[in-house]
């Protein structure tokens, strides 16, 4: 958040040791009260948008003057979701942008729902280019009423599930009493398999997004199809088409064939391969194609075995998309005991996995099945959890501490490890040795000296030492240990 961001260069070493302090968890509320109060902009943003809150400081914060920090309160990933909705109609468009927008580019999972009656009231009563992410914050139960909600402007949003909509529901929307509910069921409709022709009319001649979209999932008609194989705008126009479901069987076949791998990528992931194209993709020259082919849905055990595939090492594993309908519990059963390690990530990834498959994939042999079941299912052991993050290093490897097994005892053995970032899981063991406490503080690493400077058993007199060094003063500051005197000082010096 831009703002944030300018708020707190701004800031002097005074306020930022401040802003540590109305992190720490030790801090009673009258301390955060005066915070919000009078206290400097780098405070109160660290405030509302680094921690959770105690309902006395809510209820001032959503009455405060300042809009800021509403509004970083309205977006922070720490606060229930039900406190920040309490901002849902705030006077300030800035406030409830924000809101809509919820927890965003700063926070790598999936932000908690917002409640159903908040997220209601929002898509019918804020402007609509405020409504741009709130997609992220609608809860499983009413993204799949929305079709069939009592507001008309609520059932728009759920004419965006099309393709999972029941028959029955798709009649309704096209007769809705509504017409731009009509109106889109419709485009849905012309887009669809039955209406190439308006594929044809709409089809933009140059790049652009809708061609892209059209090319992809639009119904396309044998004169779209043959322009983009003989005269195509764009290069990888023929990659486009190759994904669509209304590809013809004799196009699959030639584009099977097709001299650009990224062509044949895409053919290599459609579920309607016939078996002569199967055994052509299995047997192709480029290894990336060979790979996708050898998970085919139609292929036995043996036959991907016999494909010359290799699964890179390496890569980013962390939260997986859930689909709804949940999968066929055969075919996931099938994943998790299959011998291709892409097969048993997906599975890993299945947050419906059952206990025995659980137990199963949390031992397997490839780092992407274990990191990807530890990510995802919600009963993902401490032990896991623990290996997941001492072996990881990809994109999310952070979120591994977010989950609810993530352990806490012991960790105080890795004081020594060479990965700074396992170093620093010694401020989360709760009995780490205060004099190992005191000397990571002092360790090469500026984050563990940040982390361990919060650590609650950290000498009293390093923590007062620490609240004058720039480096360190705001993370002492943030530490549960501080002296409550200390906090009052620290409050009347700056406030």
């Amino acid at each position: 958040m831009w703002m944030r961001e300018k708020i707190w260069n701004e800031a002097g070493p005074a306020e930022r040791r401040l802003a540590g302090l109305a992190v720490n968890p030790g801090a009673p509320d009258r301390i955060l009260l005066r915070i919000l109060a009078d206290g400097p902009p780098a405070a109160r943003m660290a405030l509302c948008g680094d921690r959770d809150l105690p309902d006395a400081v809510v209820d001032a914060l959503v009455a405060h003057t300042d809009w800021r920090a509403r509004a970083v309160f309205a977006s922070s990933p720490h606060a229930e979701p039900a406190r920040r909705a309490r901002l849902v109609d705030d006077p300030e468009w800035r406030v409830r942008a924000h809101l809509a927008d919820g927890p965003g580019s700063h926070v790598l999972t999936w932000p908690r729902p917002l409640p159903d009656e908040v997220v209601v009231r929002m898509i019918t009563t804020y402007e609509g280019e405020l409504l741009s992410g709130l997609y992220r914050q609608v809860s499983t139960g009413l993204h799949r009423r929305m079709a069939t909600h009592g507001e008309a402007k609520v059932r728009r949003w759920g004419v965006g599930t099309w393709s999972m909509l029941p028959a029955e529901v798709r009649a309704s929307l096209l007769a809705d009493p509504d017409p731009e509910v009509r109106e889109t069921a419709a485009r849905h409709v012309r887009r669809e398999r039955d209406d190439p022709n308006w594929v044809e009319r709409e089809l933009p001649e140059h790049p652009c997004h809708m061609r892209t979209d059209l090319l992809m999932h639009g119904a396309l008609s044998r004169a779209v199809i043959d322009s983009v194989l003989t005269a195509p705008v764009g290069e990888e126009d023929r990659a486009m088409i190759a994904d669509n479901p209304s590809l013809p069987p004799d196009v699959v076949v030639l584009l099977a064939a097709d001299p650009d791998s990224k062509v044949r990528e895409c053919i290599a992931r459609r579920a309607d391969l016939g078996p002569a194209e199967r055994g052509a993709l299995a047997v192709d020259p480029d290894p990336e194609v060979r790979l996708i082919l050898s998970t085919h849905p139609a292929l036995t055990e043996s036959e991907r075995a016999a494909i010359d595939y290799e699964v890179p090492e390496g890569g980013d594993f962390g939260l997986c998309y859930q689909p709804s309908p949940p999968r066929d519990p055969a075919a996931l059963r099938g994943d998790a005991l299959s011998a291709h390690p892409l097969l048993r990530r997906r599975a890993a990834g299945d947050q419906l996995l059952p206990p025995d498959l659980v137990d199963l994939l949390a031992a397997d042999p490839d780092l992407g099945v274990r990191v990807t079941l530890a990510q995802n299912h919600p009963d993902a052991s401490a032990p896991l959890l623990l290996r997941g993050f001492l072996e990881y290093t990809g994109l999310c490897r952070a979120d591994l501490l977010t989950r609810p097994h993530f352990p806490t005892v012991g960790l105080a053995a890795y004081a020594d490890h060479e990965d700074p970032a396992v170093r620093a899981l010694v401020a989360r063991d709760p009995e780490a040795d205060p004099d190992l406490v005191d000397r990571l503080t002092r360790d090469p690493d500026p984050a563990v000296r940040a982390a361990l400077a919060r650590h609650p058993n950290l000498p009293a007199a390093r923590i007062a030492e620490l609240l004058d060094e720039e480096e360190l003063a705001r993370h002492a500051a943030a530490n549960p240990a501080l002296d409550p005197a200390l906090m009052e000082e620290l409050v009347n010096a700056t406030c």
